[in-house]
């Protein structure tokens, strides 16, 4: 029986993305290659504590020396991110009715507390040892390691199943699609994936765009006390700065080379110059929510032929502000990836269940055109449970 032959199985997917809201988590029928089914998807907020935690941690690792693994200091943060995700997937089981035996793997991204793949290393904090032993199922963790190791940028990895996704009948694309398109992950950091046609996962281009919702979201913290720009409301009162979308359009980021790949706070520093601290509150989303739209723009530099529509994941497709402005830049259809019948607050949980049943098999995570590696690269750790019920026997 060949990889292709086998038999899809229930995986379930986790993300805490770098918006930092909460714990994601889906579940899905795969085989690695194929998207055969979806069950049920959930999201747990964080509360303020957690939120309080993983500020701290990030804060801390900008300070700390550069090495190839996770820091000893995060381990109890990984223990208490194990503990936090295996709350989402007990929840997540019992809505479908599942035992943790019905279950072959759990993808487990943890949180990004630094990346930085140009000095070698990126770290995502999470137990995967804890999360196995918490939930009696096989875990796997750490994706991107291997890939930065291999001279890749880790980053981004959904790329491989927004693919099989527009290439799978069972994946619930409602209508018929012209090719080229562009995905588009609007989360703290944006990142973009351009797909020529339904079977040249080959030749996917991915990369980091630029600032996601990360900075509008930071800069309504500091000025408003909100956690976000609720409907983009905040911005769309304000008047867009353009000289100072130029200013940070002139970023060195935007001159290089793709695939490339960025940090949360890669442009936090922006925000203390004195020409964004002397915007009002409106004023500031305006122009940062326009920043993101522009910077999402420049990625068309880098793609053979123009996307002919854009897909739209993550939070900030909920704010018809950006959504609205990157239309007027883009020159092509922007929707919500709801328009595809996908899931869109989903779909990155889904992707780390689908990676990690491609680990499962020794299947490639990533490309050369999708974070820069020099050949399709596997990764991930697994993290084997000491009991283990009936779904084992599904690999």
């Amino acid at each position: 029986m060949t990889a292709a032959q086998k038999r899809p199985v229930a995986a379930i997917g986790l993300m805490s993305g770098t918006s930092m809201d909460g714990v994601d988590a889906a579940l899905i029928l795969t085989d690695g290659h194929r998207i055969e089914g979806f069950g049920v998807a959930l999201t747990i907020d964080y509360d303020d504590a957690q939120k309080a935690a993983l500020c701290a941690a990030i804060e801390a690792a900008r300070s700390l020396p550069d090495s190839t693994a996770v820091p000893d200091v995060f381990a109890e943060l990984g223990r208490d991110l194990a503990r936090w995700h295996a709350a989402a997937v007990e929840r997540l089981m019992s809505e479908a009715g599942l035992e943790s035996g019905d279950v072959a793997v759990v993808g487990f991204h943890g949180h990004t507390l630094r990346h930085a793949p140009e000095r070698g290393f990126t770290w995502q904090a999470g137990d995967g040892d804890e999360l196995a032993r918490l939930l009696g199922i096989p875990v796997v963790s750490d994706f991107r390691s291997a890939d930065v190791a291999a001279g890749g940028e880790g980053a981004p990895l959904a790329p491989l199943y927004h693919a099989a996704l527009l290439r799978s009948d069972t994946a619930g694309v409602a209508r018929p699609i012209a090719w080229p398109v562009a995905v588009l992950n609007l989360g703290g950091v944006a990142n973009v994936t351009w797909v020529p046609g339904p079977e040249d996962a080959d030749r996917l281009i991915a990369f980091d765009t630029g600032p996601g919702n990360a900075l509008i979201d930071d800069w309504v913290l500091s000025q408003c006390g909100w956690s976000r720009d609720e409907n983009g409301a905040l911005a769309a009162s304000g008047q867009i700065h353009p000289e100072l979308v130029a200013q940070a359009l002139r970023h060195t980021y935007f001159v290089r080379p793709v695939p490339k790949s960025l940090d949360r706070d890669a442009f936090a520093s922006l925000l203390q110059s004195p020409a964004w601290q002397g915007l009002s509150p409106a004023d500031g989303a305006a122009t940062l929510t326009a920043l993101t739209a522009a910077s999402v723009a420049r990625a068309v530099e880098h793609f053979p032929a123009p996307p002919k529509a854009w897909y739209v994941c993550g939070g900030g497709r909920h704010n018809p502000t950006l959504m609205a402005m990157l239309g007027q830049r883009l020159g092509a259809p922007v929707e919500p990836v709801e328009a595809l019948g996908w899931r869109g607050d989903s779909l990155e949980a889904e992707a780390f269940a689908y990676l990690a049943v491609r680990s499962r098999e020794g299947l490639p995570l990533s490309l050369p055109g999708t974070t820069g590696v020099s050949a399709p690269r596997g990764g991930g750790r697994l993290s084997v449970p000491a009991q283990r019920g009936r779904a084992q026997d599904a690999w």
